[in-house]
Protein backbone atom coordinates (compact mmCIF):
# COMPACT_ATOMS: atom_id res chain seq x y z
CA UNK A 1 0.00 0.00 0.00
CA UNK A 2 2.48 3.32 -0.89
CA UNK A 3 5.08 4.89 1.99
CA UNK A 4 4.23 2.77 5.57
CA UNK A 5 2.74 5.44 8.31
CA UNK A 6 4.17 6.18 11.11
CA UNK A 7 5.25 3.44 14.03
CA UNK A 8 3.11 2.50 16.73
CA UNK A 9 4.76 4.33 19.91
CA UNK A 10 5.08 1.48 22.59
CA UNK A 11 3.29 2.38 26.18
CA UNK A 12 4.16 1.33 29.57
CA UNK A 13 1.22 -1.22 30.44
CA UNK A 14 1.20 -4.51 31.97
CA UNK A 15 2.28 -7.77 29.99
CA UNK A 16 -0.54 -9.68 32.12
CA UNK A 17 -3.79 -10.37 30.65
CA UNK A 18 -6.47 -8.44 32.10
CA UNK A 19 -10.13 -8.88 30.94
CA UNK A 20 -11.56 -6.28 28.07
CA UNK A 21 -12.32 -3.09 29.42
CA UNK A 22 -15.59 -0.96 28.66
CA UNK A 23 -13.59 1.23 27.35
CA UNK A 24 -12.17 -1.13 24.59
CA UNK A 25 -15.70 -1.92 23.83
CA UNK A 26 -16.21 1.82 23.62
CA UNK A 27 -13.73 2.34 21.26
CA UNK A 28 -14.75 -0.33 18.99
CA UNK A 29 -18.21 0.66 18.74
CA UNK A 30 -17.06 4.49 18.32
CA UNK A 31 -14.58 3.52 15.55
CA UNK A 32 -17.71 1.18 13.60
CA UNK A 33 -20.41 4.32 14.02
CA UNK A 34 -17.41 6.68 12.09
CA UNK A 35 -16.34 4.01 9.30
CA UNK A 36 -18.19 3.41 6.36
CA UNK A 37 -19.74 2.02 4.71
CA UNK A 38 -21.99 1.37 7.30
CA UNK A 39 -21.27 3.99 9.34
CA UNK A 40 -23.96 4.91 11.54
CA UNK A 41 -26.17 2.53 14.18
CA UNK A 42 -26.23 -0.84 14.45
CA UNK A 43 -29.33 -2.72 13.89
CA UNK A 44 -29.67 -6.30 14.86
CA UNK A 45 -31.67 -8.41 12.35
CA UNK A 46 -30.41 -12.02 13.85
CA UNK A 47 -28.78 -13.34 16.90
CA UNK A 48 -26.04 -15.85 15.42
CA UNK A 49 -24.09 -16.70 18.74
CA UNK A 50 -25.15 -15.56 22.10
CA UNK A 51 -22.31 -14.98 25.34
CA UNK A 52 -22.49 -18.75 26.24
CA UNK A 53 -21.49 -19.71 23.07
CA UNK A 54 -18.55 -16.73 22.09
CA UNK A 55 -16.87 -17.95 25.31
CA UNK A 56 -17.67 -21.47 24.30
CA UNK A 57 -15.74 -20.60 20.62
CA UNK A 58 -13.37 -18.74 22.36
CA UNK A 59 -12.40 -21.65 24.63
CA UNK A 60 -11.90 -24.21 22.22
CA UNK A 61 -9.81 -21.87 19.78
CA UNK A 62 -7.30 -21.48 23.13
CA UNK A 63 -7.02 -24.96 22.85
CA UNK A 64 -6.39 -25.05 19.05
CA UNK A 65 -3.72 -22.52 19.46
CA UNK A 66 -2.07 -24.61 22.48
CA UNK A 67 -2.72 -28.20 20.45
CA UNK A 68 -1.02 -26.34 17.20
CA UNK A 69 1.87 -24.90 18.87
CA UNK A 70 2.48 -28.02 21.49
CA UNK A 71 2.34 -25.54 23.88
CA UNK A 72 3.12 -21.57 24.46
CA UNK A 73 6.42 -21.03 24.51
CA UNK A 74 7.50 -18.17 22.36
CA UNK A 75 3.53 -16.97 21.62
CA UNK A 76 2.07 -13.60 22.33
CA UNK A 77 -0.99 -13.10 21.49
CA UNK A 78 -1.64 -9.25 19.73
CA UNK A 79 -5.80 -7.63 18.59
CA UNK A 80 -6.26 -5.51 16.40
CA UNK A 81 -7.34 -2.19 17.34
CA UNK A 82 -10.26 -2.30 17.92
CA UNK A 83 -12.52 -5.10 17.30
CA UNK A 84 -10.00 -7.63 18.34
CA UNK A 85 -8.87 -6.19 20.97
CA UNK A 86 -11.29 -7.53 23.66
CA UNK A 87 -11.10 -11.00 21.88
CA UNK A 88 -7.30 -11.17 21.81
CA UNK A 89 -7.95 -9.93 26.13
CA UNK A 90 -10.30 -13.21 26.48
CA UNK A 91 -8.43 -15.45 24.13
CA UNK A 92 -5.23 -14.77 26.27
CA UNK A 93 -6.91 -15.19 29.66
CA UNK A 94 -7.88 -18.58 28.49
CA UNK A 95 -4.78 -19.52 27.35
CA UNK A 96 -3.62 -18.76 31.01
CA UNK A 97 -5.98 -21.02 32.60
CA UNK A 98 -5.48 -23.62 30.57
CA UNK A 99 -1.75 -23.87 30.41
CA UNK A 100 -1.51 -21.48 33.96
CA UNK A 101 1.34 -19.31 32.99
CA UNK A 102 0.97 -15.82 31.59
CA UNK A 103 1.10 -14.87 27.74
CA UNK A 104 2.36 -11.72 26.46
CA UNK A 105 -0.63 -9.50 24.67
CA UNK A 106 -0.40 -6.35 22.89
CA UNK A 107 -2.56 -4.46 20.87
CA UNK A 108 -1.52 -3.15 16.97
CA UNK A 109 -3.21 -0.44 15.29
CA UNK A 110 -3.08 -0.63 11.50
CA UNK A 111 -5.28 2.91 10.73
CA UNK A 112 -2.02 4.38 8.70
CA UNK A 113 -1.05 1.01 6.77
CA UNK A 114 -4.84 0.29 5.33
CA UNK A 115 -5.19 1.26 1.24
CA UNK A 116 -8.55 3.08 2.87
CA UNK A 117 -6.83 5.54 5.11
CA UNK A 118 -8.82 8.40 3.71
CA UNK A 119 -12.00 6.90 4.07
CA UNK A 120 -12.26 5.14 7.84
CA UNK A 121 -11.39 7.23 11.11
CA UNK A 122 -8.43 7.27 13.32
CA UNK A 123 -8.80 7.06 16.56
CA UNK A 124 -5.90 8.67 19.03
CA UNK A 125 -7.25 6.43 21.63
CA UNK A 126 -6.79 3.39 19.63
CA UNK A 127 -2.87 3.12 19.49
CA UNK A 128 -0.36 0.54 19.29
CA UNK A 129 0.37 -0.77 22.67
CA UNK A 130 3.17 -3.91 22.12
CA UNK A 131 6.04 -3.47 25.37
CA UNK A 132 7.61 -6.98 24.41
CA UNK A 133 10.07 -7.92 21.41
CA UNK A 134 8.21 -9.43 18.17
CA UNK A 135 11.15 -10.94 17.01
CA UNK A 136 11.77 -14.86 17.19
CA UNK A 137 8.14 -14.77 18.81
CA UNK A 138 4.53 -16.86 17.35
CA UNK A 139 2.50 -13.71 17.08
CA UNK A 140 -1.50 -14.86 17.15
CA UNK A 141 -3.17 -12.34 15.63
CA UNK A 142 -6.78 -11.82 16.90
CA UNK A 143 -9.34 -9.63 15.37
CA UNK A 144 -13.21 -10.08 15.38
CA UNK A 145 -14.87 -10.28 12.10
CA UNK A 146 -12.72 -11.12 8.87
CA UNK A 147 -14.37 -10.07 5.75
CA UNK A 148 -12.23 -9.11 2.61
CA UNK A 149 -8.52 -9.68 4.47
CA UNK A 150 -7.74 -6.11 3.75
CA UNK A 151 -7.12 -5.29 7.43
CA UNK A 152 -5.19 -8.48 8.14
CA UNK A 153 -3.07 -7.52 4.85
CA UNK A 154 -2.39 -4.20 6.70
CA UNK A 155 -1.39 -5.88 10.29
CA UNK A 156 1.04 -7.97 8.53
CA UNK A 157 2.53 -4.92 7.20
CA UNK A 158 2.46 -2.74 10.71
CA UNK A 159 3.47 -5.96 12.12
CA UNK A 160 6.57 -6.01 10.04
CA UNK A 161 7.60 -3.03 11.62
CA UNK A 162 7.75 -4.22 14.75
CA UNK A 163 10.04 -6.67 14.28
CA UNK A 164 10.54 -10.40 12.48
CA UNK A 165 8.25 -13.37 13.94
CA UNK A 166 9.10 -16.16 13.70
CA UNK A 167 5.68 -17.12 12.60
CA UNK A 168 2.60 -15.05 12.37
CA UNK A 169 -1.11 -17.27 13.06
CA UNK A 170 -5.01 -15.55 12.80
CA UNK A 171 -7.84 -15.95 15.00
CA UNK A 172 -10.83 -14.69 14.28
CA UNK A 173 -14.13 -14.90 15.73
CA UNK A 174 -16.14 -14.68 12.79
CA UNK A 175 -14.92 -15.43 8.93
CA UNK A 176 -17.64 -13.81 7.03
CA UNK A 177 -16.79 -14.51 3.56
CA UNK A 178 -15.82 -12.29 0.52
CA UNK A 179 -12.34 -12.59 0.78
CA UNK A 180 -10.42 -10.28 -1.72
CA UNK A 181 -7.05 -11.15 -0.70
CA UNK A 182 -5.77 -14.24 -0.59
CA UNK A 183 -5.74 -14.45 2.93
CA UNK A 184 -7.00 -17.75 5.60
CA UNK A 185 -7.48 -17.76 8.91
CA UNK A 186 -5.72 -20.63 11.52
CA UNK A 187 -8.12 -20.47 14.26
CA UNK A 188 -12.32 -19.57 13.35
CA UNK A 189 -14.87 -18.89 16.03
CA UNK A 190 -17.53 -19.23 13.84
CA UNK A 191 -17.78 -19.34 9.51
CA UNK A 192 -20.77 -17.49 8.89
CA UNK A 193 -22.05 -16.76 5.22
CA UNK A 194 -23.08 -14.11 4.68
CA UNK A 195 -24.48 -11.32 1.89
CA UNK A 196 -22.18 -8.85 1.50
CA UNK A 197 -24.02 -6.15 1.93
CA UNK A 198 -24.98 -7.24 5.19
CA UNK A 199 -23.21 -6.12 8.72
CA UNK A 200 -22.07 -8.69 11.46
CA UNK A 201 -21.55 -7.03 14.81
CA UNK A 202 -18.96 -9.63 17.44
CA UNK A 203 -18.54 -8.86 20.53
CA UNK A 204 -18.11 -10.41 23.60
CA UNK A 205 -21.72 -10.31 24.21
CA UNK A 206 -22.82 -11.97 21.00
CA UNK A 207 -22.27 -12.68 17.34
CA UNK A 208 -25.40 -10.95 15.39
CA UNK A 209 -26.15 -10.04 11.55
CA UNK A 210 -27.81 -6.79 10.86
CA UNK A 211 -28.12 -3.21 9.15
CA UNK A 212 -26.74 0.42 9.60
CA UNK A 213 -28.80 2.85 9.83
CA UNK A 214 -27.29 6.26 9.23
CA UNK A 215 -28.09 9.92 11.00
CA UNK A 216 -28.08 8.73 14.82
CA UNK A 217 -24.59 9.15 15.20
Amino acid sequence: MGPRGPYGRRKECSTHIEAASNQETAVAERERQLSPPFGGVFVPKTTVLDRDAVARAIRRMAHEIIERNEGLQDVCVIGLQTGGVPFASAIARQLRDIEGTEVLIGKLDVAFYRDDINLRPVLPEADTEITFDVDRRIVVLVDDVLFTGRTIRAALDALIDQGRARAVQLAVMVDRGHRELPIRPDFVGKNLPTRRAEVVNATLDGVQLGEMQRGHQ
